[in-house]
């Protein structure tokens, strides 16, 4: 994985404001563990494939901004939350399941 794929510090990937369909993703991390890495490469192929360009992904780090776990009501890592559209969801793990991930997020409905 290259610098600009890890998830080092908070910041967006892509621009969105969650206007004209715009998804909002934060993801949730504890440094540049294995699971955290994962997680954020599945978010990013998952984004890349189903929501092309209409997405941002801001990665927070608790160990950096441990703060920032109690706005989301965080209590395990990694995890996903996806603020806009609404309602709010979150996922938590590394992603690796796409079809739960997709269902998790309302992409597609579950079978």
């Amino acid at each position: 994985m290259n610098d600009a794929d890890k998830p080092e510090q908070p910041g967006a990937i892509e621009p969105g404001n969650g206007q004209d369909g715009v998804w909002n993703l934060r993801l949730y991390v504890a440094g540049q563990t294995p699971r955290s890495l994962a997680a954020f490469a599945n978010l990013k192929r998952l984004c890349e494939t189903h929501l092309q360009g209409r997405y941002s992904i801001e990665v927070v780090d608790l160990l950096k901004h441990p703060q920032l776990a109690e706005g989301d009501q965080i209590i395990a890592i990694p995890t996903l939350v996806r603020q806009l559209p609404p309602p709010m969801k979150k996922i938590i793990g590394d992603l690796s399941n796409v079809e739960q991930t997709l269902v998790g997020l309302d992409l597609i409905k579950q079978r």
